[in-house]
């Protein structure tokens, strides 16, 4: 395969996406959903939404990778340890092998290996020569030249153990944060609550964190998120709120409720779910010092201020070259030559 039959079957995923009709999603949510329960109707859809919109459209994945003006290359054989935090958190990382030019060889995150199986099966089904180029890997991972593995900062620990001897990509656990100027419009607050809700604040590019200007109006910015209540109608996200919430108050801490997230000062960058930290400050040096000290563990930065890399209402829309961690991984891959 050259690189525009991968990338001609890459598009016709995308248009297979597109096709699915009800019953077949319900099919694809139950299967999801009995590995994670955290996967619902919403998210699978808005994670294949997605994937059609940013990742599998052929002229985007024509510019995208022709920056690089791509060689034809010698595959190697990539191990590929995936996420299952959110739904089909891993497809860039397939995506950037196979369009490269290498193998995958694929191991799949038990929180989410039926998404993705799907995703693969119908891809091989589209291009039968890349039932060559994937494996899915069920038990140990051997016979491989490369990794790309990602996990929490503990499991992190354990690949470079593991992985350390060959070339690699290891993330650990990174959040996101949004610095807000105080003059964000109703609309923008509004958006600004994607950012928070979207996969229940799951997922690394999430806000975790809030930068506000000392005396900040925290009602106007609530009172705009009252259409995410609905989030409460999740038990596990439910049974976090009423497990921090006691928390906050057995330990007497000054804490903002909206009946549906919990709003704490806080110098820490990770909330836990259903809670929302906030940080004032006094100037713009303050925030820009405070995010170059936690840049290795900052995702995105949201805001319409020069300190952002993502608009407010973005974080969850990243392109196809918004790398996680900031690794550019086609640059890596095809330095493997």
């Amino acid at each position: 395969m050259n690189l525009e039959d991968r990338i001609a079957a890459f598009g016709k995923l995308g248009k297979y996406l597109d096709s699915i009709d009800d019953e077949e999603f319900q099919k694809v949510v139950l299967g999801a959903r009995s590995e994670n329960s955290w996967f619902t109707d919403e998210s699978i859809k808005l994670a294949f939404a997605s994937l059609k919109k940013r990742f599998l459209d052929p002229g985007q994945l024509r510019g995208w990778i022709s920056s690089y003006n791509p060689p034809e290359i010698k595959p190697k054989t990539i191990a590929l340890i995936m996420a299952g935090n959110i739904p089909m958190v891993g497809f860039h990382d397939l995506l950037c092998v196979l369009v490269t030019g290498h193998r995958a060889m694929v191991k799949l995150s038990s929180k989410d290996s039926f998404l993705l199986k799907y995703l693969i099966d119908h891809l091989i089904y589209i291009e039968p020569r890349f039932s060559g180029y994937i494996q899915v890997a069920a038990d140990l991972l051997k016979g491989f030249d490369a990794v790309i593995a990602t996990g929490s900062d503990n499991s992190a620990r354990y690949f470079e153990f593991y992985f350390g001897k060959y070339p690699h990509v290891i993330r650990k656990n990174r959040t996101s944060c949004a610095v807000l100027a105080g003059f964000e419009t109703q609309d923008e607050l509004v958006k600004l609550g994607e950012d928070v809700f979207t996969y229940f604040g799951l997922g690394c590019r999430n806000v975790s964190k809030l930068f506000v200007p000392r005396g900040y109006d925290f009602i106007t910015l609530l009172q705009q998120w009252d259409k995410y209540a609905e989030v409460m109608n999740h038990h596990k996200y439910h049974n976090n709120y009423d497990y921090q919430k006691s928390i906050l108050l057995v330990n007497r801490q000054h804490f903002l409720d909206t009946g549906f997230v919990l709003l704490q000062e806080s110098e820490r960058l990770v909330s836990p779910i259903s809670v929302l930290y906030y940080e004032y400050y006094d100037g713009w040096e303050s925030v820009l010092k405070k995010l170059d000290e936690h840049q290795e563990k900052i995702q995105c930065v949201v805001g319409n201020v020069e300190a952002a890399n993502v608009r407010i209402g973005n974080s969850q829309s990243p392109d196809l070259s918004d790398y996680a961690d900031r690794v550019d991984t086609v640059k890596f891959l095809l330095a493997l030559g």
